[in-house]
């Protein structure tokens, strides 16, 4: 069950030297953006004699499940083990059904040592209540399919989990722009699954049609097993709105996981309320987020955008807040406290602080 140390360092030399190049270059900006989503301890006098502060602890051993279905995402292991690292983690576990040479490698770049061969709802069972072979973790990171995340939020009354993430959904927003990269960036979260959802909104009848064809168009030059042939024709749409504005109220409605916007400027992204990441201008090629931007492709899906951000730094760690209270402000905030306290008929705590007093 367990890959052994030698098969993780061996590993490396067994991909190709721009693999590692690349990984190197993914874990670097991946890390960079997670140094600076990390919360910092603080302190600041509230009034004389009331002093609040902030001390930030990591969570000490974390769980990266690694989707490994028909593709073994090993990015998915840079997304979650570099700001664990980042964060302080002491122990970091990763499991995923397929861990392949290139998977290894990333694991062997990072410095980590315990991956496990399971995957799947079970795999997220083990990490959360711990098996003879498997650790108990505090918490639980990563996407997967809709089983996966299903097991995730089953197990998240006992165990904390990141976010639900999966199945994947992408929407591009554009009345003008280039039909092909458009269509390409559809296609690219289509084929993650034959239940991935891409959507295409435009109050432009033209470019819907540019899009409609190019899609096909690019459709053929992928192979008949990839999942983008059944997630467009399940999952898929073309929408055409009755005015910018309803498109916009459409994707803050849906929340969706990944946004393109080809034509954005400060204007459109100050319209955006809810979406789990935001791809700004033409150049802004959604597979580049997923890998190597350095922005985290672990993202909120099914709506919870509208109530929660893709993952970072931060839900790697505890925020503990410190009270440091001297004589001075204790009496201060004591009549006013007791006074409070009466009005809620809690008796016990107007009486800690009168046996101060």
């Amino acid at each position: 069950m367990w890959v052994s140390q030698r098969e993780i360092e061996e590993s490396r030399n067994s991909v190709r030297a721009d693999l590692l190049r690349a990984l190197k270059h993914a874990i670097a900006n991946v890390r960079r953006v997670a140094k600076r989503q990390l919360p910092r301890n603080w302190s600041m006098e509230v009034e004389p004699g009331v002093r609040i502060g902030q001390m930030v602890r990591s969570i000490e051993t974390i769980g990266c499940y690694i989707p490994g279905g028909k593709s073994t995402l090993l990015s998915t292991l840079v997304m979650t083990a570099v700001p664990a690292q980042v964060a302080g983690a002491k122990r970091i576990v990763a499991v995923c059904s397929r861990p392949n040479n290139e998977l290894l490698a990333a694991a062997s770049l990072l410095g980590l040592g315990e991956v496990a061969r399971i995957g799947g709802a079970q795999a997220v069972a083990a990490l959360a209540y711990g098996t003879q072979t498997i650790p108990r973790v505090d918490k639980i990171f990563g996407p997967g399919n809709r089983f996966v995340t299903a097991a995730k939020q089953l197990v998240s009354r006992d165990c904390a989990i990141d976010l639900p993430a999966g199945p994947t959904e992408a929407i591009v927003i554009a009345s003008q722009g280039n039909a092909s990269w458009i269509a390409a960036d559809l296609l690219a979260q289509a084929e993650h699954a034959p239940d991935a959802g891409s959507i295409f909104v435009t109050i432009s009848a033209r470019l819907a049609q540019e899009v409609r064809r190019e899609v096909s168009e690019q459709l053929k030059k992928l192979p008949e097993t990839n999942p983008a042939r059944v997630s467009l024709e399940t999952c898929g749409a073309i929408l055409i709105a009755a005015s910018e504005d309803a498109a916009i109220n459409f994707v803050n409605r849906f929340a969706p996981e990944h946004l393109s916007l080809p034509q954005a400027g400060a204007a459109a992204l100050g319209k955006i309320s809810a979406a789990g990441t935001v791809f700004a201008g033409p150049w802004a090629a959604q597979p580049l987020g997923d890998y190597a931007s350095g922005s985290n492709h672990v993202l909120p899906t099914g709506g919870w955008a509208r109530s929660c951000g893709g993952l970072s730094a931060a839900d790697f760690v505890k925020c503990i807040s410190v009270q440091t209270i001297s004589r001075k402000g204790f009496r201060s905030l004591a009549a006013d406290v007791r006074v409070l306290a009466r009005a809620e008929s809690l008796l016990a705590h107007e009486n800690a602080v009168v046996v101060r007093q």
